[in-house]
């Protein structure tokens, strides 16, 4: 189960009710967070959310409506005590015009207050914890090194309590062990195997961001049979050699995406100002019907074989 959280949903330029890219992705303890476009961190604050255990940032791409916000947040990180380390992530010229806004501006000689490091991406695997992983697939947008993620829940064998206590296996390290795939042995010299207490394989939620791009049909294999695809859309159909211009998809492009990659769910992000809200929604609903238009603080829950849920953020 994932929970995303979105910051700022504006294309190229804040307006009155939208702020520019940035989104939190959420799975138990840990926290990341997607692009940090200009007034992230006041977005964090106004989200309730905070910045403990925030300290694992992944960027789409160096465009400045996607990393400004680094700025403030890293001058505020060096007069709280907030975190020991900060791990940003991104495309090799991501990096370099991060590293000259954290170290040419932001510090400017002086000793960082907090260990940033700055780690280059390379399509596959970026994050292998014991129950979920972290995947990067370029995309095709303006400039080098753009990409795009997924977020893999690993799949797992739910613990059936009720076989567990008919066979006496007792609470504690002995059921952790068998969840862990070990057989244990109990004062009764009886052996209970993981397949005594274990049930079917589910499989684990998969929600993927393409960041910007103005390819959708290269995206097909990696966000395949997401639960959730959050993507851009930037422009409507009817501008379409536009979008093609300047690397954006359109909401139908987007929907057309979602149709053929067989997702559950669609979330559309990074809208212009120029467009109203319902003429978005009616152009992706038209061809996905579970498709919508998110704004600034919306708060999703997300689980395989489950409805996607809307949370009240207290707003």
């Amino acid at each position: 189960m994932f929970e995303v959280v979105f910051l700022g949903t504006s294309a190229s330029a804040p307006s009155i009710q939208r702020g520019l890219s940035s989104q939190i992705v959420m799975y138990k303890d840990y926290r990341f967070l997607i692009d940090c476009g200009e007034g992230t961190q006041r977005q964090i604050l106004q989200s309730g959310l905070g910045f403990r255990r925030l300290d694992k940032i992944l960027l789409t791409h160096g465009h400045l409506d996607h990393i400004l916000g680094l700025a403030g947040l890293i001058s505020t990180f060096s007069r709280w005590d907030a975190m020991d380390r900060i791990e940003i992530w991104g495309g090799k010229w991501t990096l370099e015009r991060v590293h000259d806004l954290i170290f040419g501006v932001v510090l400017r000689g002086d000793r960082p207050p907090v260990n940033i490091e700055l780690h280059p991406i390379e399509p596959g695997l970026l994050y292998d914890e014991k129950d979920f992983q972290i995947y990067a697939f370029p995309v095709e947008h303006r400039g080098p090194d753009c990409f795009g993620f997924s977020f893999v829940e690993k799949s797992r064998r739910p613990f059936l309590n009720e076989k567990a206590e008919a066979l006496g296996v007792p609470r504690g390290p002995e059921r952790r062990d068998l969840v862990d795939g070990k057989s244990i042995k109990l004062q009764s010299g009886e052996v209970v195997h993981p397949d005594d207490v274990l049930g079917e394989v589910l499989p684990g939620t998969k929600i993927c961001f393409t960041g910007d791009t103005g390819n959708a049909h290269a995206l097909l294999e990696d966000v395949y049979e997401a639960d959730l695809l959050v993507s851009e859309a930037t422009y409507l159909d009817s501008e379409a050699d536009l979008a093609r211009r300047f690397g954006h998809l359109t909401a139908k492009q987007a929907a057309e995406l979602a149709i053929n990659a067989r997702v559950r769910y669609l979330l559309l992000t990074h809208v212009s100002r120029r467009y109203f809200e319902r003429d978005i929604i009616a152009e992706a609903q038209a061809l996905f019907e579970d498709a919508f238009v998110v704004r600034d603080f919306d708060h999703f829950r997300v689980r395989n074989g489950q409805p996607l849920e809307k949370l009240d953020n207290g707003r």
